[in-house]
């Protein structure tokens, strides 16, 4: 039943090779692109990233319909009829403990803090820098006090400590209500830790988010992992997946903890599969925001689309946007409970 939950205390993935690669896989990797820089090679590069225009009504929509801006990165505004929901903000310049070294932003985040709608839920997938970011939270924490965090096992501590004033923990699969939605935290494939001491200390996951009639996923920061069919049964159908697929170079270091873009494909259609209903809708994450790893910045979204394509399904389902670009699934004539 707990099978992430590791002997002796902290949390583990519980699936045949998904445990990540620990420190002298990294300088392996690291060493790896030093010798390359060395002999003249280019590591991939950063193609320049646009930024559309948003739609995001304020304060509330009163349509009932679905809306979804990415602002960048993971950081998702859902504004699901009435509710508006944020993931995993980061606003920083740097994902990173400090402030003059560390991956840079690449584009700024088209909305400011200060022009979101009243933020009645904020979700926070795991601990790390370009997940969970201080001053961020601060800010949010100072401009919405009444809102509704929900994180996993172990996180809220550092929420508290940041002035978060309502915090929620969940394990996986379970569940509360935050305003007028239902949040579950589902599995993740990923690890914890903001030092190179303390890793796994506390829990990572996704969540699925029932409101005003619909269904949406927010995978968090995961690899592909065996649950997101079941994920599907217990949870879905889903309107929307917002699954990252970006960070996944190389492959032989990324793959336990960061999906690439055949492998997000792979976990929508998963979803459906376990829903035993159509494939949702893929919002394409994590990547373009940051440079993490070696795949160069405009790769994750051509594969993704290529990936979609592959599997003959519908090319407007399939939604790679432009960081601040809102996208509306209109709303039924009958709302699903």
């Amino acid at each position: 039943m707990n099978e992430h939950h590791a002997p002796g205390g902290g949390f583990r993935n519980p699936w045949p090779g998904s445990s990540p690669h620990g420190f002298a896989a990294l300088l392996r990797w690291t060493g790896q692109r030093a010798v390359r820089r060395l002999r003249g090679q280019r590591v991939a590069g950063t193609a320049p990233l646009a930024v559309g225009p948003s739609a995001v009504i304020h304060p509330r929509q009163a349509d009932g319909a679905l809306r979804a801006t990415w602002i960048g990165h993971s950081t998702v505004l859902l504004q699901l009829g009435g509710v508006n929901i944020l993931t995993d903000p980061i606003w920083s310049e740097r994902a990173s403990p400090i402030a003059w070294a560390g991956p840079r932003r690449l584009v700024p985040p088209a909305i400011p803090i200060s022009s979101l709608p009243p933020i009645d839920v904020v979700l926070i997938s795991h601990d790390h820098y370009d997940h969970l970011d201080e001053a961020s939270v601060r800010s949010l924490a100072s401009a919405h006090p009444a809102a509704r965090w929900v994180a996993p096992l172990g996180v809220g501590a550092l929420l508290t400590a940041f002035g978060v004033a309502q915090v929620v923990e969940l394990d996986w699969w379970q569940s509360t209500a935050a305003a007028d939605a239902t949040v579950t935290a589902v599995p993740a494939q990923h690890f914890s830790g903001r030092s190179l001491t303390g890793r796994d200390r506390t829990l990572w996951a996704g969540f699925a988010i029932a409101a005003a009639g619909w269904r949406v996923l927010f995978g968090g920061d995961t690899g592909y992992h065996p649950e997101f069919a079941e994920i599907g049964r217990r949870l879905g159908p889903f309107d929307l997946a917002l699954l990252p697929v970006g960070a996944y170079e190389p492959r032989w270091f990324m793959r336990p903890v960061h999906m690439d873009p055949e492998e997000a494909v792979a976990a929508a259609v998963d979803l459906g599969a376990g829903a035993g209903a159509a494939v949702p809708i893929l919002l394409a994450t994590h990547w373009g925001t940051f440079r993490l790893t070696d795949e160069a910045t405009d790769e994750p979204p051509r594969r993704t689309v290529d990936a979609w394509a592959a599997r003959d399904l519908p090319p407007d389902r399939c939604w790679v946007l432009t960081q601040d670009r809102t996208r509306r699934i209109a709303p039924r004539p009958a709302s699903r409970a």
